[in-house]
C-alpha cells in the first residue's frame, strides 16, 4: 500500500532516480534548495519501503508552486500524482495559499486539469549551444545591494514575491546573477544554475530593452555550451533571438494555475526559472 510523507535528504538519491526515468534537467543542489525552502512542503509517495513517487512545493505568500510530480514508470495510472498532488494541495490550504501555479508537462496535464487547474499559457523550452559574439555592453555583475531591486523587479513581472528564491540563488552562485541598469534604476537582470543535461538560464526579467542584452551576454558566456531557455510563447522577441542564435525548441510546458488568477507581464519574462518555481 502507498504511503505519503514528508520528503528529507536521505530521499535524495530515490528521487534522483526518478528524474532520470523522466528525463529532467535537476541535480541534487535543486532538490537541497527545493527542501530548504519549503522543508514541511515535499512530499514523497512511498511503497514497499522505495520512493514510489514524489512532489515539491513552495510558499510565497498567498502564491504557491508545485513541482517534482514523478510516479516510478512502473506504478504509473494507479492514482499515486493525483494521491500526491490533493496532499501538497491540502499542506498549501492550511498554509492559506490563495493560488497555486504550475508548470505542466503533456503527461501531467490530464492530472491537473482533473483537479481544478485552469491553463494561463504555453512555454517553449530552446535548448542548444549558443553560438559565440562579443561582449555585450551595459550588462554588469549583480551585487548584493541590489537584489531588493531584482526582488522588486521580479514581483512587478510575476505578480509574486519571490525574494526567499532570489535570495538563495544568488547566495549559491552570485557570478551567475547580471543585471542591466538605468541611471540607478535597474532594468533587469538574468541568472542561471547549472543542471544534469544542460544549463538552465533563468529567471530573466527585464524591460524590452534591457531583455534582449540579457540574453546577449548569456549567450556569450555559455557560448559552446549546451542551455535550456524557457521562454513564453507571448515574448515573441525572445523567441526570435533564441532561434537567432541557434537554439530549437525541445518541448513545451503549460503555465497552469488554481484559485486566484495571477497577472503575469510575459512581456518582460524572457526566461523563467524552470518548471520548479515559474
Amino acid at each position: 500500500m502507498v504511503s505519503i510523507r514528508l520528503m528529507t535528504g536521505l530521499d535524495i538519491p530515490g528521487v534522483m532516480r526518478l528524474k532520470a526515468q523522466a528525463g529532467w534537467n535537476q541535480r541534487e543542489a535543486d532538490l537541497l534548495r527545493m527542501l530548504d525552502l519549503e522543508p514541511d512542503g515535499c512530499f514523497v509517495a512511498e511503497l514497499d519501503g522505495r520512493v514510489a513517487g514524489t512532489t515539491t512545493t513552495c510558499v510565497f505568500g498567498p502564491v504557491a508552486w508545485v513541482a517534482m510530480v514523478l510516479v516510478n514508470e512502473s506504478l504509473r495510472r494507479r492514482g499515486i500524482a493525483t494521491a500526491l498532488m490533493n496532499h501538497a494541495l491540502a499542506y498549501l490550504e492550511g498554509r492559506g495559499v490563495q493560488t497555486v501555479r504550475l508548470d505542466a508537462t503533456p503527461l501531467g496535464q490530464p492530472v491537473y486539469e482533473r483537479l481544478g487547474f485552469i491553463a494561463e499559457y504555453r512555454l517553449a523550452r530552446y535548448q542548444g549551444s549558443p553560438t559565440v559574439s562579443a561582449p555585450v555592453p551595459g550588462v554588469e555583475p549583480a551585487r548584493p545591494e541590489d537584489l531588493e531591486e531584482v526582488a522588486r523587479l521580479d514581483r512587478e513581472v510575476t505578480g509574486t514575491d519571490r525574494r526567499k528564491l532570489l535570495v538563495r540563488l544568488f547566495e549559491e552562485r552570485p557570478e551567475e546573477m547580471r543585471v542591466v541598469r538605468n541611471g540607478a534604476r535597474l532594468q533587469g537582470f538574468i541568472t542561471a544554475r547549472p543542471g544534469s543535461e544542460a544549463i538552465q538560464v533563468g529567471p530573466c526579467q527585464a524591460t524590452a530593452e534591457a531583455g534582449p542584452l540579457l540574453l546577449a551576454d548569456a549567450c556569450r558566456r555559455y557560448a559552446g555550451q549546451s542551455i535550456f531557455l524557457d521562454i513564453p510563447l507571448g515574448n515573441t522577441a525572445g523567441g526570435r533571438l533564441a532561434e537567432e542564435q541557434g537554439l530549437t525548441v525541445q518541448r513545451h510546458l503549460l503555465r497552469m494555475y488554481r484559485g486566484v488568477p495571477i497577472h503575469e507581464r510575459v512581456d518582460m519574462l524572457w526566461a523563467s526559472s524552470g518548471p520548479e518555481k515559474g
